[in-house]
């Protein structure tokens, strides 16, 4: 790279580290710059010391005094500040952090990126082995160049190596333009990672600034997204484009703001209020999972007595089928302490998912919410559950299913958007996954969601039911006017006869209960 030095002119002064002619450090070298050849000033052992030193705290400024500023006058952490929230203290070993560009177009070899505009490392979180990505927006935006990519995707070969979760803090500008195809492929890199790892390893994002275009399909191939809500966002095509395509006007917020992508494209799983927040909630999910798909959940004491009686969930059920009741109490009264970490809380209401402890033992529990549409199963809670129950068969922790349920949502939407197709993924998915699965049913669980909601005849280990409990294809109500339809119609008092008709089938199901 460095030619000839016969014409090379010698450097007899050692220069500021900041007039050091800038040579390239490619990826996989020894990470620092040294003086020019001839330079017997800086060919000491103490001296090359010094300037690596130098060299690090220089790097450790990110992309300077203003930059960073301005990044926290928006309620933004700072890429390295957000990697030592994240770890234990004094953990965190940084990997690559004198790699640097080799672009020289559009006068780019003038251009400096403290370490390439993304933090990479590893380290312990609640003393368990955890590698990290963080980019820096204060260094050119944090826009993903050849180099940028490779420092992630070789901490993400690394993580896979371990056996160890990977998290990604995504704060970019999207694609460094002036690499061209060099970007585009360090993209297509992390893709491939995203893909291999899926269901080894747990796979986290943090969306905590802007992330456009290519950039949003890493974070939609991990397992878990995290957003900030009023400073991170997420899309394929901004706001501007949009117009000018067609004439639809937008904000970056509505488009693909943090509640937006919670509450109605399901693309994200958590929102939270600030960059804090979000990594506090990464550490307490990380506390549920296992590292890797072949160890088991951690065992966390919660000195809640398995053996105790909860007296509230004797009366939390309404006599009334049809009245309403909050299925989050039930699933607070059975776990430890009370206390459920819950994924797309926003999204799909009609039915819950969630993180518990069990004899302080990790639980994924999915269950209908009877206050939402009735808790009917409808293409978007199929498609959350389905996605659930697949990372937790993938990773050992087993399955609790609570069932109160009157059917599939009707509606010729639904039919058209493929209720079909996506009500078939919960059968095939609750058959196919090999972890403990229990079922419990409250009151309701009627017809094909019956069987879709981890049924006996799909492989559940353990079926109890409530006293409540009714199992039918449908409801009395429904059934009496299908079955004895003809005996209504000739009654003299049609509506007494199809009450007298729907007692009578009630009391045939709690016969059949028996």
């Amino acid at each position: 790279m460095d030619g000839d030095l016969s014409n090379r002119e010698i450097v007899r002064q050692p220069a500021p580290l900041t007039e050091l002619p800038r040579r390239p450090v490619f990826f996989g070298t020894m990470h620092y710059l040294t003086a020019e050849y001839g330079d017997t000033n800086m060919s000491t052992t103490e001296n090359k010391t010094k300037e690596l030193k130098e060299k690090e705290q220089a790097l450790r400024q990110m992309g300077g005094k203003d930059a960073v500023a301005k990044q926290k006058s928006k309620g933004k952490l700072t890429a390295r500040q957000r990697i030592e929230a994240l770890f234990d203290p004094g953990t965190f070993r940084e990997l690559d952090m004198f790699v640097t560009h080799r672009c020289t177009n559009f006068g780019m070899d003038k251009v400096d990126i403290p370490a390439d505009g993304v933090i990479t490392g590893h380290g312990l979180v609640n003393g368990r082995p955890v590698f990290a990505y963080s980019q820096d927006f204060t260094a050119r935006a944090g826009t993903l160049g050849e180099m940028h990519g490779k420092k992630i995707a070789k901490v993400m070969d690394m993580a896979l190596k371990a056996g160890a979760p990977i998290i990604g803090m995504n704060d970019s500008g999207g694609a460094r333009i002036q690499e061209g195809v060099d970007a585009l492929a360090g993209y297509g890199e992390i893709f491939y990672r995203n893909s291999i790892c899926s269901g080894v390893i747990p796979q986290i994002s943090a969306i905590m600034g802007p992330t456009a275009g290519g950039a949003v399909y890493s974070p939609a191939m991990t397992d878990w997204v995290f957003m900030v809500k009023n400073t991170s966002y997420m899309f394929i095509t901004g706001p501007e484009v949009i117009k000018s395509v067609t004439g639809e006007e937008t904000t970056f917020e509505d488009l693909g703001g943090a509640v937006t992508h919670n509450e109605k494209s399901g693309v994200a799983q958590f929102a939270c209020e600030n960059d804090s927040d979000a990594i506090d909630n990464i550490k307490k999910l990380l506390a549920y999972l296992p590292s890797n798909n072949m160890e088991d959940p951690p065992v966390q004491p919660t000195g809640d007595d398995p053996y105790r009686e909860a007296p509230e969930l004797d009366t939390i059920i309404p006599d009334d089928l049809n009245q309403a009741y909050d299925m989050k109490d039930v699933i607070r009264f059975i776990v430890d302490n009370k206390e459920i970490l819950e994924p797309h809380a926003l999204y799909a209401k009609n039915i819950i998912v969630c993180f518990a402890r069990l004899n302080n033992r990790t639980v994924g529990i999915i269950a209908n919410q009877p206050s939402v549409q009735a808790g009917c199963l409808d293409i978007d809670s199929a498609d959350k559950a389905t996605r659930f129950i697949r990372f937790c068969d993938a990773f050992n922790i087993p399955l609790l299913t609570i069932a109160d349920v009157p059917g599939y949502l009707p509606g010729k939407d639904q039919e058209w958007g493929g209720i079909i197709r996506h009500g078939a993924k919960l059968l095939w998915c609750y058959s196919e996954a090999t972890v403990p699965k229990l079922l419990l049913i409250t009151r309701k669980d009627y017809g094909g969601a019956y069987l879709a909601m981890s049924s006996r005849q799909l492989g559940a280990d353990m079926v109890y039911a409530w006293p409540t409990a009714e199992i039918a294809v449908m409801g009395a109500p429904g059934a009496a006017n299908i079955i004895h339809r003809k005996t209504i119609k000739e009654s003299d008092n049609p509506e007494q006869t199809r009450q007298e008709k729907i007692e009578q089938y009630k009391t045939y199901l709690v016969v059949l209960h028996k």
